[in-house]
């Protein structure tokens, strides 16, 4: 087995395990996968393929990805890898670009109004496809460093969930790479050869996220499991040693809860 395989088995491998301790996943879902055309969500496509063809139950991909029009976008590029893989696919072409630069102060950082118009989009063509379940590219990294922003920016302890449901009840949105490293993903991006385009909308990765990448890469040095043991931490919480005190009362009313008898066999995933 070459180092590609390898490495689809090690990614493939935390993709299972994330379904099966956060259950994100039925029978007859169907997957709207986001596709930007980046590393991670090239990874992605290619990992729910791979679950869709080992797992012993059924859903559907659909690949979706918004074409926003900014400036020395590939035309073609993504339309022809997803004929080549065979996989449903829609492109939709919206000017979110134009709509941005003209709304935007010229000192503001475009990601979270892009984000945000991205959303509402994704979400329209969601409904219109028949897809209850929406797949993000987010990894380990993206959720370690969002836990520290929190931290340090808003006072909140709060990273990535693995799935979520969207506040309106329609979808299902889940992260099945949020257990796997970027470093791992990059490399197998590479070696798959993804067509890889470019985000022109931002430039680079925000000031802020960029510190904290930095960051961690200094700790790293020090400690180096580090970003193991953040991602370790946000599942395993001690609500009773934190200063929230609704969460403290009602991690006080659960353990008090008379326990569950018997057990039973869930059905086998893979």
């Amino acid at each position: 087995m070459g180092e590609q395989e390898r490495l689809q088995q090690r990614l493939l491998g935390k993709v299972k395990s994330a379904l099966k301790r956060f259950e994100f996943l039925a029978e007859g879902d169907h997957i709207l996968v986001c596709l930007s055309g980046g590393k991670d969500s090239y990874t992605l496509l290619d990992m729910l393929m791979a679950l869709q063809r080992e797992a012993s139950f059924n859903f559907q991909i659909t690949a979706f990805h918004l074409d926003q029009k900014q400036p020395g976008y590939p035309e073609g590029v993504l339309r022809t890898y997803l004929h080549e893989v065979g996989i449903p696919f829609e492109i939709c072409e919206q000017d979110t670009y134009s709509v941005v630069q003209e709304k935007l102060a010229p000192e503001a950082t475009p990601c979270s109004l892009c984000s945000r118009m991205r959303r509402g989009i994704i979400y329209r063509r969601a409904e219109a496809l028949g897809c209850n379940v929406i797949a993000l590219g987010h990894h380990r990294d993206d959720s370690i460093e969002t836990l520290l922003l929190n931290l340090f920016y808003s006072g909140r302890v709060q990273g990535m969930p693995a799935s979520y449901t969207t506040d309106d009840g329609r979808f299902r949105v889940i992260r099945p790479l949020l257990l796997a490293a970027e470093d791992e993903i990059a490399t197998y991006a590479s070696l798959r050869g993804f067509p890889i385009i470019p985000c022109n909308l931002c430039g680079s990765v925000e000031g802020k996220r960029k510190l904290v990448k930095r960051l961690l890469t200094e700790l790293e040095e020090a400690i180096p499991h580090v970003r193991h043991s953040l991602l370790a931490a946000m599942g395993n919480v001690k609500p009773s040693h934190l200063l929230d005190a609704d969460l403290a009362a009602l991690a006080e009313a659960a353990a008090g809860a008379p326990q569950a008898q018997g057990c039973h066999e869930e059905p086998a995933l893979f």
